[in-house]
């Protein structure tokens, strides 16, 4: 297996788990929030979606456009935010999800191996000095996030998951 593989392989992994833990949840679910103070699912899964392009646009990557409004939808001063109105379907953040990750994987296989070597970004040196460890990031993020999901799901009463 070589870093590409496994950079992918991150991906899918988290990807396969987020998908699974929102199988059976409707969109007002996505706006429940575990605690007070907390963010809901809707935020999370924008806040993702969000960062992997500008991670992926930080390092000179092309990416499938974001709706209008999105980053602003899901930036931290609308992490208070509980107006359904103002986020996505479930369906539309797994399908906006798949893209960017579909985009990401498919840079993974065109970039030379050497970049990945490459200084990340200063602004993105804290979490990620290497532009292999912003691909790495991506799959790590989510599943970071989809640990979350988890809390939020005993607080609906829905079924252990995977």
């Amino acid at each position: 297996m070589n870093c590409r593989e496994i950079y992918k392989q991150s991906i899918d992994l988290a990807h396969g788990i987020t998908t699974a833990y929102l199988s059976d949840m409707s969109d007002q679910d996505l706006l429940v929030r575990p605690v007070d103070g907390a963010n809901h699912i809707a935020w999370q899964l924008g806040h993702l979606i969000a960062s992997e392009h500008q991670m992926m646009s930080g390092i000179g990557n092309s990416m499938p456009d974001l709706p209008d409004g999105f980053v602003e939808a899901h930036d931290k001063e609308a992490a208070t935010c509980d107006d359904a109105s103002k986020f996505q379907t479930r369906q539309q953040y797994l399908d906006l999800m798949g893209r960017m990750h579909e985009a990401t994987k498919a840079l993974i296989d065109n970039a030379d191996e050497a970049s990945f070597d490459q200084p990340a970004p200063e602004s993105m040196r804290g979490y990620a000095p290497t532009v292999g460890a912003v691909y790495s990031m991506i799959g790590a993020h989510e599943m970071m996030h989809v640990g979350q999901f988890a809390t939020i799901r005993r607080k609906l009463g829905k079924p252990v998951v995977i």
